[in-house]
């Protein structure tokens, strides 16, 4: 028996596959939540809407200090981000956020109105992703495409281009159904319960959302890794 011949090469481990496609496609997902401001930014965001409407019962619905209270509580934020070196834009532009919906409200003397503004962004949102999917450039492809330099590759890999299709359909349906549901209470005037039911459906939604964009999109990376692998 000759055993000079050289060794077989080894198939590559599946677990190792397997957990290298978990890492990446985990990595794609934090890249985007970080573009849309991350958890940490949703949850900063909500706490003035909480220091908000607490403030706006227990002052029996004075809207200047209820709105001073609000900003206040986002300065803090802002300071305490600075000073562990989050994105200076990321801080900008939740704290300009905030300013926006309390010069609404001050300048309608309505406290609903502290609202709008966000009422706005979700129909944004939910508006650009629901075109994307109709014209076949789903937002998820595009944003994940720019994020980690593939360009629009995905778009020639129909499994892929399904799966980033399908899990847009969740983030349309996070920010058209916060206005379902928001919406009614915006019209009510009811500021109280439309701040509790904003702070619910912020990041507790946000994060599940991101969790089935991860489970909808991560058989399609497997496959995608196990092929190159071969």
């Amino acid at each position: 028996m000759d055993e000079s011949r050289a060794p077989e090469p080894e198939e590559p481990e599946h677990d190792a596959v397997e957990l290298e496609t978990v890492e990446d496609i985990r990595a794609e997902t934090l890249l985007l939540e970080r573009a849309i401001g991350g958890w940490r930014g949703v949850i900063d965001s909500g706490l003035p809407t909480v220091v908000f409407v607490v403030s706006y019962v227990v002052t029996g619905q004075n809207l200047g200090r209820s709105l001073v209270a609000a900003v206040a509580a986002g300065l803090v934020i802002a300071i305490w981000r600075a000073v562990r070196r989050a994105s200076l834009i990321q801080i900008g532009a939740g704290f300009a956020g905030l300013l926006i919906s309390a010069a609404f409200a001050r300048f309608t003397g309505n406290a609903g109105d502290f609202y709008l503004p966000g009422l706005l962004t979700n129909l944004a949102y939910g508006t650009v992703f629901l075109v994307s999917i109709l014209v076949r450039w789903p937002l998820l492809g595009v944003a994940l495409g720019f994020l980690t330099g593939q360009g629009s590759s995905w778009r020639a890999d129909p499994p892929r281009r399904r799966a980033l299709a399908a899990a847009s359909w969740i983030w349309v349906a996070l920010f058209l159904g916060r206005l379902v549901v928001q919406l009614p209470l915006y019209a009510a005037d009811a500021v109280t319960a439309l701040g509790i039911v904003k702070v619910v459906m912020g990041w507790p939604l946000f994060l599940a959302a991101a969790y089935f964009t991860y489970r909808i999109l991560e058989p399609t990376y497997r496959a995608m890794r196990a092929s190159a692998e071969q």
